[in-house]
């Protein structure tokens, strides 16, 4: 009899399926006991931001005291990067162990999201987390973690993007993402556009929820310096810090601490030491990470227009460079031709390249997108040649970004080896 081989069990779980709908994770999780209602939980979703939020949020409650389970999606160089307690991701061993048990237990098919759901939610209970803070995978109604009861529900912001699965306009998007929001829940958002702030005031209405807006109930101010401040339901905190680059980090972060501070009024316990020590210990990937110096290397995640769009007023605020090369990847239901038309006019250099998943664009389509718009590009087979042409090409005074998805993040990440670690821990 063969072995049980946990990785390729889950290597044959397609990542790239999708499946919308709770029956399945529904069932697996009670033949599982229904962990994810052993221990509190916040549920992040929205179209941008949602892992940076779950991040924050989750190293503020870990300075507090708690035991904080974090997952998120997707990975970029270790599945197990997913599965986190306490910035500690899930051991080889545990994550192993997890995945034999949730397959025995498993009667009825389910996709890798699904499945690797009901691990992190195995994991959190064995471990016997305080509170779980989950990122959505893909809008938030189907979700495979819509099955929690969250003490709080953040909607970070909603923009297009998956329309083939979520709609094709705002409202629908928006409907989708309010699916989980509960009844007599909490609902909070940095979300601006009126047609979205109907949508979810008018779903906190039918669910009998309460409701807070960024700009309206908690407020974020700039300072000098790279500080700011925040003003919340209870407390009025200044000189706050994060590491992580980008104006609209301070808006995840308004979000975190307001998700924080209404589990305080419930159940938790914390004071403004944890606040201040939370955010300025916050890490995470792929966000305007700088991966090295001379010339400048920078990795982000930006994967729709909205993120790109955050991605390009960027550029100019937070680095001084001569000249812009942009390494460009993108999957095939990405809407990159948008993505590209408000990123290649700043980049006089232009480097396509394969991604190594079956969900990639061509290179091809995409440089003949390109030439559509009137610019050249150079195509390369895959990342690693796109980073050595990059960098033979590049200047000190250069900057270098790789942008377009998570997946080519991943794939620079694992170029990068002794520049950047996917964690602040040792190899497991």
């Amino acid at each position: 009899m063969n072995k049980f081989n946990p990785s390729a069990y889950l290597d044959g779980l397609n990542v790239d399926t999708m499946h919308f709908g709770l029956s399945a994770i529904n069932e697996l999780l009670s033949r599982l006991g229904n962990p994810q209602n052993s221990y509190k939980t916040i549920l992040i979703a929205g179209t941008n931001g949602k892992g940076s939020t779950a991040a924050m949020t989750a190293s503020v409650l870990c300075s507090a005291g708690y035991r904080v389970g974090l997952y998120t999606s997707p990975h970029l160089v270790d599945v197990r990067e997913r599965i986190v307690i306490n910035g500690k991701k899930i051991s080889l061993k545990e994550f192993n162990r997890t995945i034999a048990y949730v397959k025995d237990k498993k009667k009825q098919p389910v996709t890798y999201f699904e499945f690797l759901t009901a691990v992190a939610f195995v994991y959190f209970q064995r471990q016997k987390v305080d509170i779980a803070v989950l990122e959505v995978g893909l809008g938030g109604r189907l979700d495979a973690t819509n099955v929690c009861q969250p003490l709080v529900s953040v909607i970070t912001n909603i923009a297009f993007d998956h329309m083939e699965y979520l709609g094709n306009t705002l409202d629908s998007i928006s409907r989708e993402k309010a699916g989980i929001i509960k009844q007599n829940g909490v609902c909070i958002t940095a979300a601006k556009q009126k047609k979205v702030l109907d949508v979810l005031k008018e779903v906190c209405r039918r669910c009998h929820a309460e409701f807070y807006c960024l700009g309206q109930d908690i407020k974020i101010k700039k300072q000098k310096d790279g500080f700011f401040t925040y003003r919340g339901f209870n407390r009025n905190l200044k000189n706050l810090t994060i590491p992580l680059r980008g104006e609209h980090q301070l808006s995840n972060a308004a979000l975190a601490l307001a998700a924080v501070e209404l589990c305080g009024k419930m159940v938790l316990v914390f004071d403004d030491t944890a606040i201040y020590a939370g955010l300025a210990n916050t890490h995470w990937r792929a966000r305007l990470e700088v991966l090295q110096n001379h010339p400048l290397f920078l990795l982000d995640g930006a994967h729709n227009p909205a993120g790109v769009d955050v991605l390009c007023r960027s550029f100019k605020k937070y680095f001084s460079y001569r000249r812009l090369i942009l390494i460009f990847g993108a999957l095939a239901d990405k809407d990159y031709c948008r993505m590209l038309q408000k990123i290649i006019p700043l980049a006089p250099i232009i480097i396509l390249t394969q991604l190594k998943t079956k969900r990639a664009a061509l290179v091809n389509d995409i440089m003949e997108t390109v030439k559509k718009m009137g610019y050249p590009a150079i195509v390369t087979k895959n990342v690693n040649q796109a980073i050595e042409r990059a960098q033979a090409l590049a200047k000190k005074q250069d900057l270098i970004c790789a942008t377009g998805s998570f997946y080519l993040a991943g794939e620079v990440k694992q170029a990068f080896p002794k520049h950047v670690l996917c964690d602040n821990t040792k190899p497991q």
